[in-house]
């Protein structure tokens, strides 16, 4: 029997404590659990990838490697290791003997052009993918709009603007905000006059294109049209992809007449220099979709940006093993990892010979302040005549309904949130939870994600409070109440992005070293099923909550 049953945890809490395991065995039994139970990828994803990080790590010395009885990906693991040219070519010699498998060879040739030197002086030829692996398919290859362009200008942060019901939506407001801070902070120290253009796309959307001004736009640019009164995918995507590529005067390039709403200091950019989109269910489609056709990438889900130099040494960036290259202005996109408990930050980097602009984020709703509009603010309007192809609306809405109800727990002045701690009785554990919101004159109960995807088993009573719209954290809500009341809940960073503005943070857990600690005002160890009532009874004789640790509250 394992120690360590994957089928007990979710993937926030199971990530720290794989990162702990050794032993290959227990690793393999672990999976093997998965795999018959819950069966979740991400958790597998996890299993495998420490499993494989183990086995490479106990392989021999690259001179006695047979890649033969390595998994593609295990040979992966090995070869980024190996900075030996002699070495390398060895090795890809063996593989083209063995299994002259496609992609191991594509790996160890990888590498091997990254850590070639330029002894001679001469520099290795960049061939573009469908000249140097014309045995492959290249799906881009031929797409009229998907061109990778070099020495390309590049200006301005655009903001995609989602609209819901004749609206701007808060998320739109608060990219907005955000990117008003951004730029006025690049403008300053880099001696620039680089611009917010919101992009606004729907019917009778003029109005809310001028509104975006109010909100740090300086430019507003809009097509209006009936037929995109809801979202489609295709034409959204041409719309925003015809307005970035618009006066370039490229082969690409469909826009007609002039962009003068393009253009600092007397030249036309080819692309933005950044662009936002809001990481909502039509945003996280939409980006991925521009981003592809302008040919470059996408960090999603972000709660942070800034804009700094960095310095790498990759050669897949700088071109030269050992060397090292400065890249100004980048965008530095930060998210939630994959173990939910640190953050990642994602940079989209020019290549030798390929450049990646836009640099392009989906911004998580919350993320950032809400701004108060300033409706003295000035700036340009643009109407956008976008080419619109009949073939794009093949598929039209017959008719649709907007579902009623729902839990908003944004406005409320208490939260009591509920996480994997209510286990040991899930019906009882809510219920606690429940007499606890009674105890409030404005109250409401949340959970984690960790409730919403378990198998626990709840009453008929209860059993609503179960449901995903009562999620606080990263795929959920955003709250910031006077007082939030964290029960049973270990502190993931998907779920800290969604509650970490409150003004008062009181958490409850057995575990002393729980991560939650480290964000709460007030820290209770103890067993949630103890705590909540003593709690209740403190609120309803009037008595300060902190009251119940005992002096024991650890800022």
């Amino acid at each position: 029997m394992v120690e360590l049953d994957p089928r007990d945890y979710e993937i926030a809490e199971l990530g720290p404590k794989v990162r702990e395991v050794e032993d290959l065995e227990e690793l393999e039994e672990m999976l093997e659990l998965e795999e018959g139970g819950p069966n979740r990828e991400d958790v597998k994803t996890l299993l495998v990838s420490r499993i494989e990080r183990l086995e490479a790590e106990d392989e021999e010395s690259p001179q006695d490697i047979d890649p033969s009885e390595l998994t593609v990906a295990e040979l992966g693991n090995v070869v980024r290791k190996i900075e030996e040219v002699d070495e390398l070519e060895v090795l890809l010699e063996e593989e083209k003997k063995g299994q002259d498998r496609k992609t191991a060879k594509r790996l160890i040739e990888s590498q091997l052009e990254s850590v070639q030197g330029s002894e001679e002086g001469e520099t290795t030829e960049r061939l573009p993918p469908e000249e140097k692996y014309p045995e492959l398919d290249h799906p881009t290859a031929d797409k009229q709009y998907v061109k990778a362009l070099s020495g390309g200008v590049y200006r301005d942060m655009w903001v995609y603007c989602e609209t819901q019901g004749g609206e701007l939506i808060d998320v739109s407001k608060e990219m907005l905000g955000k990117a008003r801070e951004l730029m006025d902070g690049y403008n300053d120290s880099y001696d620039a006059e680089e611009r917010v253009v919101a992009v606004v796309i729907g019917d009778s959307v003029e109005g809310l294109a001028e509104e975006t001004i109010a909100y740090g736009a300086d430019v507003a640019i809009y097509t209006e049209d009936e037929r995109l009164e809801r979202f489609y995918h295709k034409p959204y995507t041409e719309v925003f992809c015809e307005m970035a590529r618009a006066g370039s005067g490229s082969e690409w390039d469909r826009s007609e007449g002039d962009a003068n709403w393009k253009t600092i200091d007397g030249e036309v950019y080819d692309e933005p220099r950044y662009v936002l989109f809001p990481a909502t269910n039509n945003g996280r489609d939409l980006s991925a979709q521009v981003q592809a056709e302008l040919d470059s990438g996408l960090a999603s889900d972000c709660s942070g940006l800034y804009i700094e130099e960095t310095v790498i040494s990759n050669p897949a960036k700088t071109g030269e093993a050992g060397d090292k290259k400065e890249f100004e202005r980048v965008l530095h996109m930060k998210r939630p990892d994959f173990s939910g408990f640190e953050y990642s930050t994602i940079l989209c980097l020019d290549a030798p010979g390929r450049e990646f602009h836009p640099q392009g984020a989906s911004v998580i709703p919350g993320s950032f302040d809400l701004p108060d509009p300033d409706p003295e603010r000035e700036g340009e309007v643009v109407e956008f005549e976008a080419t619109l192809d009949e073939e794009w609306f093949r598929v039209t809405i017959e008719d649709h309904d907007r579902l009623e109800g729902g839990v908003d727990l944004t406005g409320r002045e208490v939260i009591v949130a509920l996480g994997r701690g209510i286990g040991d009785d899930p019906t009882k554990g809510i219920e606690l939870g429940l007499d606890l919101v009674d105890a409030f004159e404005d109250a409401d109960l949340g959970i984690t994600r960790g409730i919403v995807t378990s198998s626990y088993q709840f009453e008929g009573h209860v059993e609503q409070y179960s449901k995903e719209e009562r999620q606080i954290g990263e795929t959920g809500q955003v709250v910031a109440p006077d007082l939030y009341i964290a029960a049973g809940i270990s502190g993931a960073i998907q779920h800290k992005v969604g509650m970490d503005e409150s003004d008062t943070i009181v958490s409850i857990n057995t575990d002393p070293e729980a991560d939650i600690k480290d964000f709460s005002d007030y820290f209770i160890e103890g067993d949630l099923f103890e705590v909540l009532p003593k709690l209740t009874e403190a609120v309803e004789r009037g008595e300060p909550v902190p009251a119940v640790a005992d002096g024991r509250g650890d800022d």
